[in-house]
């Protein structure tokens, strides 16, 4: 047991049903029909292959694409190619979640199998407006049909959703209700690298915070500098842009509105407060980069600019990289400008590039994150890849995450 979960060290999964619920929702390319990135699923491998060794008969089950703006919403068809190609084993994909196709595929499975279910999202209680407009308990997610189909079928739930652990949805707590549950390997390696972070962090410790999801830096941020778990943090992208608007300086118009457009202005109010709390620890951009036919670069005292900012610039740059090189522990989340464009990945490029040469204990999270770092092939010089994005930063916070509490209540309830 470790952090009060059993491990996959704590069962014989010989000979036994072994439901395995994984995070495999990877970002989907509509014109060429393949899956763009499958970092996750390649993180997945390790428990996989560690349960089919052990003899476990092996159930797999993840969602895929967001069920709101249906965005990526897709078959986890490709999932079992990708995972048979990276095994060297066959991992069967069952066209069903809990129906009879699915459960008599279950129950005619040997040892050392693996079968892939469909998108536990197209099941009505795994949508995201069954998690927020109902908001059952794990003890009522229990008697949800794909619990009630799946866990009579199963002899031990293992839980390998890291990046998942923020939800609140049956295939991620209800399972821990009825039978023995574990976390997977890769579930452990990620509790255990930001506990780390939140505990014991080598200082000089920097949070190197940009992009554009802002809701996860605000949600964050007050924790990581109340408890003093970040000495500095370096701010970019949206983030640094709702600071400048928060301390009174006048960005533009093309900014500002793209701020209100995306209803980012209601993080400004938030954003004064922490800075007046915490301002000799947030260091912002000296310098931004906009595009009129080529780069052009302005010094942040002679603000406003009628273009839109879309990167960090030179001296900001020299800045950052100076803090980094300073640092022992480096959280990178979020790219400092629009890394997608030639013209503005410049921030992006240098930053990245630096902290995988500072041979320093580094951890990246985050989707663009680790697209980034794919782009410049970076991802093994960095220490740690996070797969968990909301996750990750919920639990940065000092959020017990549900699929956590739920782990830690069937090892209470099933021993090993």
């Amino acid at each position: 047991m470790k952090y009060g979960i059993h491990t996959l060290d704590d069962f014989d999964f010989r000979s036994k049903i072994v439901l395995c619920r994984l995070d495999l929702n990877s970002p989907f390319d509509a014109k060429s029909g393949h899956l763009k990135d499958i970092s996750r699923i390649k993180a997945a491998i390790p428990t996989i292959k560690e349960l089919t060794e052990k003899g476990a008969r092996l159930v797999l089950l993840t969602h895929q694409g967001g069920d709101l703006e249906y965005h990526n919403f897709i078959s986890t068809e490709l999932h079992a190619k990708e995972i048979t190609k990276l095994l060297g084993k066959e991992v069967k994909f069952i066209e069903d979640v809990c129906g009879p196709y699915a459960r008599e595929a279950i129950k005619n499975l040997k040892d050392g199998e693996i079968i892939l279910l469909e998108n536990v999202r197209f099941m009505a209680e795994e949508l995201t407006l069954f998690e927020t407009k109902l908001k059952l308990s794990p003890e009522e997610q229990a008697k949800t049909q794909v619990v009630k189909k799946l866990a009579p079928l199963a002899d031990i739930y293992v839980c390998d959703a890291f990046a998942a652990a923020h939800r609140d949805q049956p295939t991620l707590v209800a399972f821990e209700e009825l039978l023995p549950s574990a976390m997977g390997r890769l579930f452990e390696k990620e509790y255990e690298v930001l506990t780390k972070i939140m505990t014991s962090p080598e200082r000089p410790c920097i949070f190197v915070l940009g992009g554009a999801k802002v809701e996860d830096t605000f949600i964050m941020m007050p924790t990581v500098l109340s408890n003093k778990i970040a000495d500095k943090i370096l701010c970019s992208g949206l983030v640094a842009q709702i600071f400048m608007v928060a301390s009174e300086i006048d960005i533009g118009k093309p900014s500002l509105d793209l701020l209100f457009s995306r209803k980012l202005d209601s993080y400004i109010g938030k954003a004064k407060e922490i800075w007046e709390k915490h301002s000799e620890k947030i260091i912002l951009p000296q310098d931004y980069a906009f595009i009129v036919e080529t780069r052009k670069e302005i010094d942040a005292r002679h603000l406003p600019i009628n273009h839109l900012i879309e990167d960090i610039g030179r001296k900001t740059i020299s800045t950052y990289k100076d803090e980094i090189s300073r640092a022992r522990t480096i959280f990178l989340n979020g790219p400092p400008g629009v890394f997608e464009k030639p013209e503005t990945e410049l921030g992006t490029k240098e930053i990245w590039n630096h902290i995988a040469r500072a041979k320093k204990f580094s951890v990246i999270g985050g989707g663009d994150s680790i697209a980034v770092a794919n782009k410049y092939n970076l991802l093994d010089k960095f220490s740690y890849v996070c797969t968990g994005g909301g996750a990750m930063v919920r639990f940065l916070s000092g959020e017990e995450l549900p699929v956590v509490r739920a782990l830690k209540k069937a090892a209470t309830r099933f021993k090993g």
